[in-house]
């Protein structure tokens, strides 16, 4: 029944015209025909009537209310002997056909149907003899119209209940996959990792004299790794509750920024990178949303660079906000020459990472590009707009390029 709900919701739609025509041009031949009124002038006020109903589901309600009082008055016209009446008798049918097409109090319906009816048998009823053929009036007048339009009514709220219907049921299900999902992440995943965070505590522990390289290498895993177990937490109590991802709820502190972003760089910088940063302050100022992915993006693009360039290769970072836009772009110098190109989607060259940066900056209405430099090395620009922001206070985080080796 979609074909009936397009149809008649609207406001100009080609079936709700029809059907008001065809009522009101019932009305007009059938029941109120003046003997001395054309069939042109007739089919005129008929599908004048329709036009005045097809517009009338976009008024304002004190318009809807219109033709209520207009049908009252036209028959009282008409008691009177105002032939100028007969143009718009079809109103009345019109009327109460859009009222019965309307979700409104029975009590509302019932007395204009009533007050419909009740001035019909006054203007007609003159001898018992009038009575049948009024009932008969009052009946196709007041009767076909309002079933017709409860009829459209009902159907419409019965598929419109079954459509929340089906959309509760689709979000009860995504619920579980949520529920299954963090379950899998906390038994398998998160219980692996925090295994491999206390052993490599462990192994700090036991190894008090080791070489400081070792040392400095298994702080930096232990630290990883509690992070990754945080960021697994975090994610299990997203699954599980997505109100915890709303945008009120900040997923990189506004503050904690600068320092998330630092870590990314000394971590580069420990696999062997040296890095030159330039990261405008105002970054800090963007909202939750901006903030992680600004992040997310650093930390994978520099992984990138580490993975495929390789210990001594050399690296820049350039973070701008500004112009209602933030431009992200990593470039390195492909120090590991005799590896192959790198290319986008391949399996093994980026994996899932560009993918998920890529899906992250379109999210955001941007853009991401990832490719080879022409002069050798590889370079990945990422642009998403975000509010204008005033630039921020205080000194780019990494500014300094420096280089260490693993």
């Amino acid at each position: 029944m979609r074909w009936m709900e397009r149809a008649f919701d609207g406001g100009s739609g080609p079936a709700r015209l029809v059907v008001l025509a065809v009522l009101g041009l019932g009305d007009l031949l059938l029941l109120h025909r003046p003997q001395d009124v054309t069939d042109g002038a007739i089919v005129s006020a008929g599908f004048a009537a329709a036009f005045a109903g097809v517009l009338l589901p976009s008024a304002s309600r004190a318009a809807q209310v219109a033709p209520v009082t207009a049908a009252a008055l036209l028959v009282l016209g008409d008691m009177l002997h105002a032939h100028a009446a007969v143009t718009l008798k079809g109103m009345i049918a019109i009327t109460l056909f859009e009222l019965a097409l309307r979700p409104c109090r029975g009590r509302a319906l019932a007395a204009v149907a009533g007050l419909v009816a009740a001035l019909v048998c006054v203007h007609a009823v003159g001898t018992a003899e009038d009575v049948p053929p009024t009932l008969f009036r009052v009946a196709v007048l007041v009767g076909l119209p309002m079933l017709l339009g409860a009829y459209i009514r009902l159907t419409r709220e019965r598929l419109e209940e079954q459509e929340r219907s089906r959309r509760s049921q689709t979000v009860a299900a995504r619920a579980g996959e949520r529920a299954a999902i963090a379950r899998e992440l906390h038994d398998l995943v998160a219980h692996h990792v925090s295994s491999m965070v206390l052993r490599v505590g462990v192994a700090r522990h036991v190894l008090p004299s080791a070489d400081p390289r070792v040392t400095e290498v298994l702080d930096d895993l232990h630290a990883s790794g509690a992070a990754a177990l945080a960021d697994l937490r975090h994610l299990v109590a997203v699954l599980r509750d997505p109100g915890l991802a709303e945008p009120g709820v900040p997923l990189v502190e506004r503050a904690g920024l600068p320092a998330a972003l630092e870590a990314a760089l000394e971590r580069g910088r420990g696999d062997g990178l040296e890095i030159a940063a330039d990261i405008d302050p105002g970054v800090a100022g963007l909202d939750a949303v901006r903030r992680l992915t600004v992040l997310r993006i650093v930390q994978e693009g520099l992984a990138n660079v580490a993975r495929h360039a390789g210990p001594g290769a050399s690296a820049a970072l350039s973070v701008r906000v500004g112009g209602q836009a933030v431009r992200l772009e990593i470039t390195d110098d492909g120090a590991r020459a005799a590896r192959a190109p790198r290319a986008a989607g391949e399996p093994g060259a980026s994996g899932h990472g560009l993918v998920g940066m890529t899906e992250r900056v379109e999210l955001l209405g941007g853009t991401l590009a990832a490719g080879p430099r022409e002069h050798g090395g590889w370079r990945l620009l990422a642009e998403f707009p975000a509010p204008d922001l005033p630039p921020g206070e205080g000194p780019p985080v990494g500014a300094e390029p420096s280089g260490r080796a693993a």
